[in-house]
């Protein structure tokens, strides 16, 4: 049996009762390592499982998947993931290729970024599309989940921003010569998320659109949900830019029509409740 396991969003105690006795009874137990990250290392998982881990990177999942699959037909292996199992289309593929081999599965659920969004007060039904914002470089500034975020506040629901993730990457240098040397892992923060949607705007602006998103658009930055020391803050887009949330994880959300229950909740967090009136009022003005 081949099980995909999901570990939740904080640290080693957040996987669920069940999904802590099939760890343990299992032949073989691959960690994904590339799609998020918990607060604590590989050791002190396998410390609290009390099962040795398999790293398992982007390259052994994608390229690799018959390796993680060997002989889950007569034994049991486990695929960790953090949050739900299929918070990324990987995972889908990988039970899939064990479908294809006759190899039965079974899905741990867990909690996810998904759904634990809701912290901040705003309602899951009231979400649109979700988006990956990723890093820009000097020549690749794609623009396209602006128009993800466009849409969903056209429609009057919040979105969810899920921010890059960088981990075992190689430069165009390496990566053309066939170096396996990579570059240290990078997680995009709420800052250069925010500064980033700033720069768009700025651009579709100097083009003669005009933009539902504005600088004063309130936003919610979220770092770590789920850990001990998770933080919250909201406020307008450009404030984003410059609070200061700590360490990853880092989500962004960009909000649409808000109910009065989530403005109330909204205002817990804010980081400055005067400007945070005045923009609320023009936001659903």
């Amino acid at each position: 049996m081949l099980y995909l396991v999901g570990l939740g969003l904080g640290d080693a105690k957040d996987i669920t009762v069940k999904g802590l006795e099939t760890v343990r009874r299992c032949h073989r137990v691959y960690l994904e390592a590339y799609t998020s990250i918990l607060t604590v290392g590989k050791e002190a998982l396998e410390e609290f499982y009390g099962k040795e881990l398999i790293l398992a990177d982007r390259e052994t999942v994608e390229q690799e998947a018959d390796s993680i699959l060997k002989e889950a037909d007569v034994c049991d292996v486990a695929f960790l993931v953090v949050g739900d199992p299929f918070g990324a289309t990987t995972h889908s593929d990988l039970v899939l290729r064990a479908v294809k081999l006759g190899i039965p599965y079974e899905v741990i659920h867990n909690a996810s970024i998904m759904n634990a969004v809701g912290c901040c007060g705003l309602q899951l039904y009231n979400f649109g599309e979700t988006v990956s914002i990723v890093f820009w470089t000097d020549t690749w500034k794609p623009e396209s989940f602006f128009d993800k975020i466009k849409r969903n506040m056209q429609n009057g629901m919040h979105t969810l921003c899920l921010l890059d993730i960088k981990v075992k990457e190689q430069s165009l240098e390496n990566l053309m010569k066939g170096r396996k040397v990579y570059e240290p892992p990078r997680y995009m923060s709420v800052n250069q998320a925010a500064e980033q949607l700033l720069a768009i705007i700025q651009n579709r602006r100097l083009q003669g659109e005009t933009a539902e998103m504005t600088e004063n658009t309130i936003c919610v930055g979220l770092a770590r949900v789920g850990a001990a020391d998770q933080k919250i803050v909201s406020g307008t887009l450009y404030q984003m830019s410059t609070v200061e949330l700590g360490g990853p994880l880092h989500s962004l959300i960009v909000t649409g029509t808000m109910h009065p229950l989530e403005l109330e909740m909204l205002k817990l967090f804010s980081v400055d409740s005067s400007s945070f009136e005045k923009n609320i009022f023009q936001q659903i003005k």
